[in-house]
């Protein structure tokens, strides 16, 4: 049913839990893997311009340690990508490169966007993706005020 599991992760705690049952998804399918992470561009482009390379350096490193998170809580086998643009709209191209069969993201990012249900890269996603998209809310803990 899922030969190749697009797992989308900006390395944020809140992408945690859906790394895992990506993973978890991908093992049980006998499926290839695939992460990314996408610098968002308007975020470099918003910076000062004599700071824009330094801030883009360190989110490449910051896409880096995502990406080798994900392959360190696995061992199987993982293909891993660094892209540069608007996220949801690389999410959706790289789904598309590779054929997948499903997409997994967490509902909140490194932004933490406190929207009702989903945060706008994930919202995209869902909405633009060619395939389906499996969201997964990162559960919360008692020190948050909920019950995970």
């Amino acid at each position: 049913m899922f030969d190749t599991v697009v797992v989308a992760t900006d390395g944020s705690d809140s992408v945690s839990r859906a790394v895992d049952v990506a993973l978890d998804l991908a093992e049980k399918f006998d499926a290839e893997v695939h992460v990314l992470s996408v610098i968002d561009a308007s975020e470099v482009d918003a910076s000062p311009e004599q700071l824009r390379e330094e801030l883009r350096t360190a989110l490449e490193t910051t896409a880096d340690a995502a990406l080798a998170s994900v392959e360190n809580r696995t061992d199987g086998d993982v293909t891993t990508a660094v892209r540069e643009g608007r996220p949801a709209s690389e999410i959706c191209e790289y789904v598309r490169e590779v054929d997948a069969d499903v997409v997994a993201t967490g509902t909140r990012g490194r932004h933490g966007e406190n929207r009702l249900l989903l945060g706008s890269v994930a919202e995209r996603v869902v909405r633009r993706s060619p395939v389906p998209v499996l969201t997964v809310r990162q559960l919360e803990t008692a020190d948050d005020g909920a019950a995970a």
